[in-house]
């Protein structure tokens, strides 16, 4: 019989290890790279959540410019034209600082002294929250005319749910 032997090849092929270290350092330099980017780029725009009434009326540099407001709402002043679906209403001025949102909207709202700001809006219907003493939180422009030209409305009432305390539950009105 004979006898079958199997010996190693004196010179084996053996595949660079270098070169895929290489894809994925360069893989993670990017994935890091765009994630350092999109921390930075969001925290520079979005360090503020909303600007006031009277920060907007002083800086006529916002003029014509998207930015996003927030004021009381004027209750005597809401138009609705559902036909249609024009709004226009005129907010008051509130300090950003506060500990009562509902007193601070009520002061606001009813302060003849209170920097004031007009709105208008096109093509939304009348939400059920625009009332009096409603917090307006408004994307839109300021136009040359002094009227703020509104395409996102976002509607905050606190009078409308009693806040919680401990021990206590939230209860909410009826309809």
């Amino acid at each position: 019989m004979a006898e079958a032997t199997w010996e190693k090849s004196a010179s084996p092929t053996v595949k660079s290890a270098g070169g895929g270290r290489l894809k994925f350092l360069i893989g993670g330099l990017l994935i890091l790279a765009a994630v350092a980017y999109l921390i930075i780029s969001g925290t520079s725009a979005g360090a503020r959540y909303f600007i006031t009434v009277d920060e907007l009326v002083a800086n006529r540099d916002y003029v014509g410019k998207t930015v996003r407001i927030s004021g009381a709402v004027i209750g005597d002043t809401i138009q609705y034209d559902g036909q249609n679906l024009i709004m226009d209403f005129t907010i008051a001025h509130i300090p950003t600082e506060y500990q009562n949102l509902a007193l601070t909207l009520y002061e606001a709202a009813n302060d003849p002294n209170a920097t004031r700001l007009p709105v208008h809006i096109v093509n939304q219907p009348k939400p059920d929250l625009l009332q009096h003493e409603a917090q307006a939180i408004l994307t839109g422009k300021l136009g040359e005319d002094g009227v703020f030209y509104a395409s996102e409305l976002l509607l905050k009432c606190p009078t409308r749910f009693e806040e919680a305390e401990p021990g206590k539950a939230i209860v909410e009105p009826s309809a």
